[in-house]
């Protein structure tokens, strides 16, 4: 495995960024969460942040820091599709399928929830966890994957994961 930069990273996968953004920023304003402030892309680290409101409502939390995972991954899955049969069931290849497999791979490499999305998540569950919501007990171990997926991305994992959606899927589905 080879480094990249993080910024050059998101530079080249910049709809995936935009569109994780975004999605926070959906799950606000579905919430009734007030947002602050908002950056959807730039050069800098983070790449893009949403800044809401703290909300006292669990589910709320839960859903403005997984919001991303469940849009970029089917957005992934849809874009890709269509570049997907006519290279895999027909064997024929285009600039338009080449474009439509990098933006869908580039939206699905941003799905998994930042660390800070993480540590939002972890120390809202801690609240929560007290009153016995099953979700906040169900939140523990999937920060923990969240953490632990972060870590991964210095061996592309992120890369893994939107191409296992956008090509891995079709595939399954196709059976190709």
């Amino acid at each position: 495995m080879f480094f990249i930069p993080g910024q050059v990273i998101a530079a080249l996968t910049f709809p995936g960024v935009i569109v994780h953004e975004f999605a926070h920023m959906i799950f606000c304003k579905i919430r009734g969460v007030a947002v602050l402030d908002a950056c959807y892309f730039r050069i800098g680290n983070p790449a893009g942040y949403v800044i809401h409101e703290r909300t006292t409502n669990f589910y709320s939390s839960f859903l403005i820091a997984t919001g991303p995972f469940l849009v970029n991954s089917i957005l992934c899955f849809l874009i890709c599709l269509p570049a997907y049969v006519p290279i895999s069931v027909f064997d024929v290849t285009s600039p338009l399928s080449a474009a439509l497999m990098w933006l869908g791979v580039s939206i699905g490499m941003h799905a998994i929830p930042s660390t800070g999305d993480a540590n939002n998540m972890w120390q809202d569950a801690k609240t929560h966890v007290r009153s016995l919501n099953p979700l906040a007990i169900l939140t523990f171990p999937l920060v923990v994957v969240i953490y632990v997926f972060n870590v991964l991305r210095v061996i592309w994992a992120d890369l893994g994961y939107g191409i296992l959606i956008g090509v891995g899927l079709p595939s399954w589905i196709f059976g190709s």
